[in-house]
């Protein structure tokens, strides 16, 4: 039986309301984090795309090949946990992505990110925000590593559910290979799952939930909130599941009509 680690004092929290931010073109200003490192590796995961599009993989086994993907670019070498996270590093960031956040929590939020993109550029955005506990394992936490290198080892205010790789063994030199399976965290019609249970765990209904995702994968989320914002929609799929559609890429816009929505 799989054991959930909770901080006791983030769980005890009074929060106004619920946040739920996909992460890839809505705080990232890029087709993917997974497209970002395979742009970075002069890679490309065409293939095992075009297999799960025709049904002939599930989400599982997707994320196995396109980390075998990135394990065999490097050839001869082995790819590290350390130097994936690097190739990570210079991730482009939507505009007034940090406005968003860190308003947000000003005003009584509970933020989370929930996405099926890679979980270190979500780590990263969430040891910006740091709350004043000590950093520890826990449901939605970020790792500690990120916590020492960002927030002088302090837990985020933010919780983060997201997909990517695993840490495999140590090496001679100290570093760890990358694990063969991938961490697989937020399946595609997964997300209304994952924002069911936040509100049960902060008590937070579902009209004073609001959810932000551009793709069908959204979906899930945008149904288990009081206002569904679809910014700069990837295609038509999830319009009718939202009640406002931003095509501006600036986040501020959406933090104005969260604003608006939760002070009516």
């Amino acid at each position: 039986m799989m054991t959930k680690h909770f901080n006791r004092g983030e769980a005890m929290k009074n929060y106004s309301s619920l946040v739920c931010l996909d992460m890839d073109r809505v705080l990232v200003d890029h087709l993917s984090t997974w497209q970002y490192v395979y742009d970075r590796l002069s890679i490309s995961n065409d293939e095992s795309f075009s297999l799960y599009n025709q049904g002939l993989l599930d989400e599982w086994d997707w994320i196995k090949l396109d980390i075998a993907l990135i394990k065999d670019s490097v050839g001869n070498e082995i790819m590290t946990d350390e130097a994936l996270r690097e190739l990570m590093q210079g991730m482009p960031m939507m505009k007034n992505w940090r406005l968003l956040i860190g308003e947000l929590i000003k005003d009584g939020a509970k933020l989370a990110i929930i996405s099926g993109g890679l979980q270190q550029t979500a780590r990263d955005i969430a040891a910006q925000f740091p709350s004043q506990d000590l950093w520890s394992r826990r449901w939605g936490g970020i790792d500690r590593f990120t916590a020492n290198r960002y927030s002088d080892g302090l837990d985020t205010n933010l919780s983060v559910f997201t997909n990517g790789w695993l840490r495999g063994n140590q090496l001679s030199n100290g570093q760890y290979e990358i694990n063969d399976f991938g961490r697989y965290q937020v399946q595609m019609n997964g997300k209304g799952a994952i924002v069911k249970m936040l509100q049960r765990r902060y008590n937070i209904s579902k009209n004073r939930t609001v959810s932000v995702g551009d793709s069908a994968g959204d979906i899930g989320m945008f149904e288990e909130s009081g206002l569904a914002i679809c910014f700069n929609p990837w295609d038509e799929r999830p319009l009718k599941y939202c009640d406002k559609v931003i095509e501006e890429k600036d986040l501020a816009i959406v933090l104005s009509e969260i604003r608006i929505f939760l002070n009516q």
